[in-house]
């Protein structure tokens, strides 16, 4: 619970520190994120834990991946990234568990695993996805990724090379987890 406190408590910082080095108010990051002041407000004041659906709308509003944000947060920038040392999260709605095992300011490339519990599910919108390139690596359990109206089941080994941005949703319809590898090219 301490690692989970003092990630929140990073993320807070960070996402401050965007929204002031940019100079916009709680009602601009508002706009431009469709998640409300109070919640942003809250997050910031590290008051609540904000889901990975929550914190991809507040990247993308400061043009930053999920991983841009968490790296930002974590202060890692180092070109090795030791297995130690990569941070992890977990999203306090699904239980989902995301290690970053690589992403570094300067480089277009970001690798995440991903735990995904029995029967969760994470929702993306399609505007996370605008200036990311992605594809899904499943290493054990199954995983069904809906992108747009297109079903996908995938399972060990499988992967899956993402389309235009749409809304995604990777669910885990089993009762076993799912482990997944994300692969992110940054535009």
């Amino acid at each position: 619970m301490a690692e989970t406190l003092d990630i929140d408590a990073s993320l807070a910082r960070r996402l401050r520190l965007e929204r002031e080095a940019r100079g916009w108010s709680l009602a601009d990051v508002a706009e431009r994120s469709g998640v409300s002041k109070t919640m942003i407000s809250k997050i910031e004041r590290a008051e609540v834990s904000a889901t990975a659906a929550l914190l991809v709308r507040l990247a993308s509003a400061f043009g930053l991946t999920l991983a841009g944000l968490l790296v930002r947060a974590e202060g890692h920038a180092g070109r090795v990234s030791r297995a130690a040392d990569q941070p992890q999260w977990t999203d306090p709605e699904t239980g989902y568990v995301r290690r970053q095992v690589l992403a570094i300011p300067d480089h277009p490339l970001e690798l995440a695993e991903i735990e995904l519990p029995p029967a969760g599910s994470v929702n993306f919108p399609a505007h996370s996805f605008a200036l990311i390139r992605q594809a899904v690596w499943v290493r054990s359990g199954s995983l069904t990724i809906t992108e747009g109206g297109e079903r996908h089941r995938l399972h060990p080994g499988d992967c899956l090379a993402f389309g235009a941005p749409s809304d995604v949703t990777f669910a885990n319809e089993t009762n076993k987890p799912c482990r997944y590898v994300v692969a992110l090219y940054r535009q």
